[in-house]
Formats: C-alpha cells, structure tokens, sequence
C-alpha cells in the first residue's frame, strides 16, 4: 500500500483516539485545545449551509510545509448518525441540490473510495459519526491537497450528503442527497 492511501487512514484514526482523549478530558474538567495553525497562513475556510440558510458551522483547510493538508470540520445543527462529507470541484453553492458544486475533488486517474483500487479521490473525507445534539469538531489530514488546487479558476466546494458514503461505490459511494454546501475561499 502507498503512502498516499495509508497516511490518511492512519491520521484519521490518530485523530479519532485524539478526539476520545480531548473529550475525556473536557468531561473531566479540561479545556482541549490543539495546535495553532493560524502561522502559517494560506488557510481556506467555507461557511457551510443549507438550502433554507441553516447555519452549519466552518470548515477549514490549511495546507502544510509537510505537504499534508488540515482539514478541520466544525460542524453543528446536524441530524444525528453517519453522514458522508466530501471536497468538491466546483467552489458553487446553488440550493436547494447544490449539483452546481459539480463531482468530488479528484487528481487524474482516482476513483471513489478508500476501499477501490484507484481510490480514493482527494476529496473523498471520512465519514462524520454525528452525535445527539448535533455538533461535531474533527481534523483530517489530506495528502496533496494544496492551494494551487483548492483555489484554482472555479474553486472548490465542501458537500455534506445525507446518508453515510459506502467508501466504493461509484462515483461518490451512494452517499444520498446533498444537504449542505459551503465554498472554500482563502482567508485574508
């Protein structure tokens, strides 16, 4: 296995057991907080809503010295359960389908999917395990997601689906309808 498919797979779950610590801490009374990536500037954020202008919070993308892209999702007012997000093609939010923000971000050659061979795209992110309550913080890391695609002539956008992606069916893992957009755009 590359390093490109198995980097991802390994940060999401360092993350994930990162995540189970910080709220085990905030449970017992301490604050979690995590790096400050604000330094090294070129950040994209997206406001990300609904059709109907429903607020779902802000995801950010900060690309890395290392390579490796930060994708942080903070993410609130959402259904609880699984639910696909995805990086998009086309940095366009037109309600109420959102089809106008075009396939997954992908680099020549990718399929869908973690589990295809050519997979997955670039824009393919984990699923969102959406507690009660609705809110959700969660930092991924991205290989090769880097300005110069995020912010190229048409932008990208940041799809949330309504059911769970399946991780290969083609081309965007029976992941439902989509029902909430936000547009990346570079922080000033």
């Amino acid at each position: 296995m590359s390093n490109r498919k198995l980097l991802p797979a390994l940060a999401a779950f360092l993350l994930s057991a990162g995540a189970a610590a910080a709220q085990d801490a905030e449970a017992m009374g301490h604050e979690a907080t995590g790096p400050d990536l604000s330094s090294l500037g070129g950040a994209f954020t997206a406001q990300v809503e609904a059709a109907d202008g429903t607020s779902h919070g802000t995801v950010t993308v900060q690309p890395t010295p290392s390579g490796m892209a930060v994708v942080t999702l903070d993410l609130e007012a959402l259904p609880a359960g699984v639910l696909a997000v995805h990086l998009h093609e086309t940095g366009v939010c037109e309600g109420p389908d959102f089809e106008s923000a075009g396939g997954h971000l992908a680099l020549e050659g990718e399929e869908h999917g973690v589990l295809s061979e050519n997979g997955p795209h670039i824009g393919d992110l984990p699923n969102l395990h959406v507690p009660d309550g609705g809110a959700i913080k969660v930092e991924h890391f991205v290989a090769d997601l880097t300005p110069d695609i995020l912010g190229d002539e048409d932008g990208t956008g940041f799809i949330i689906h309504a059911h769970a992606d399946d991780y290969q069916g083609q081309p965007a893992g029976h992941a439902g309808g989509r029902v909430a957009c936000g547009v990346l755009a570079a922080q000033e």
